[in-house]
């Protein structure tokens, strides 16, 4: 299980050549030969030879060891005085926030921007979102404690969705308009559909949200608006920005982090993590030191 994380090599390959023993790495979700077609084209997601196979396909981060294939083009250099827990949300979430959510919904200066679900990756892309300078940020859940956090974060409305009028409460917001970009950070059936009724004419919906079940797509609506819909699979190619601007502290990715268990206590990070509303959780530290 697990695809994100920081550790120390422990050993390398042969075919390993940027990386050596005792060095300080950050592990990207996504694993990249950097040969393949999908890979040359930095669509690192569709790499022939990796892609997400970190906990999906292969054993998994959360453990004592774990090997990392194609390291060279897999892991980062852990800059010197960076918190390495902070790092831990560069392995996928914040990649996740910032190229599927504000990149793919082409967030502007000026825009108004409604993100739907204020977990870690809606946080992520709210994080990341205002590197563009929007004009306004609309975060919106069911929890009170996570619309708080979005408030410390950046957002500059927030819209508690548990009463069924969100659509309302944003159109209120935005002139009856709707917004800009919407971003879907939750992936059900309702959010997604509240995503289609909040955007305004010519804006941009991104999903962001992992699907376990089919959607209803109202095109019969969504023709005439000319609207632009994308969804994606994370490639982790923004990593080193990211990672450049976490040490020049203009990102602070250890806001996300809320609770820290020892490897022996894993179990116990489970059920905060499984139970995120009740202990207030967004990201669980493991730690095996």
């Amino acid at each position: 299980m697990g695809h994100e994380g920081v550790g120390i090599v422990e050993e390398v390959g042969s075919a390993v050549n940027n990386f050596k023993v005792g060095d300080r790495v950050l592990i990207s979700c996504i694993t990249s030969c950097g040969k393949c077609e999908n890979c040359k084209k930095s669509l690192y997601a569709h790499c022939e030879d990796g892609g997400w196979i970190l906990g999906h396909l292969i054993d998994g981060t959360q453990a004592e060891y774990v090997r990392i294939p194609h390291a060279d083009n897999s892991l980062y250099h852990i800059p010197e005085g960076v918190d390495e827990e902070a790092l831990v949300m560069l392995s996928d979430i914040l990649p996740t926030g910032f190229e599927i959510g504000v990149l793919a919904g082409q967030v502007k200066p000026g825009d108004t921007v409604a993100i739907v679900g204020a977990g870690p990756v809606g946080l992520a892309s709210l994080l990341t979102a205002q590197f563009y300078s929007p004009a306004e940020i609309i975060m919106i859940d069911l929890d009170d404690n996570r619309l708080d956090i979005a408030k410390k974060f950046g957002a500059t409305q927030l819209v508690n969705s548990s009463d069924g009028k969100a659509v309302e409460k944003v159109m209120a917001l935005t002139d009856n308009k709707g917004a800009d970009v919407v971003m879907e950070a939750v992936g059900i059936p309702p959010t997604f559909l509240l995503c289609q009724e909040i955007v305004k004419a010519g804006g941009h919906i991104a999903n962001i949200g992992v699907h376990g079940k089919s959607v209803e797509l109202h095109i019969d609506k969504l023709w005439i608006r000319n609207i632009t819909l994308t969804t994606g699979l994370v490639s982790t190619s923004s990593t080193p920005m990211l990672l450049k601007t976490v040490k020049s502290g203009k990102l602070k990715p250890e806001q996300l982090i809320t609770h820290r268990f020892s490897f022996d206590d894993i179990l116990k990070a489970y059920d905060v993590f499984g139970n995120a509303a009740r202990d207030r959780a967004l990201k669980v530290i493991i730690s095996n030191e």
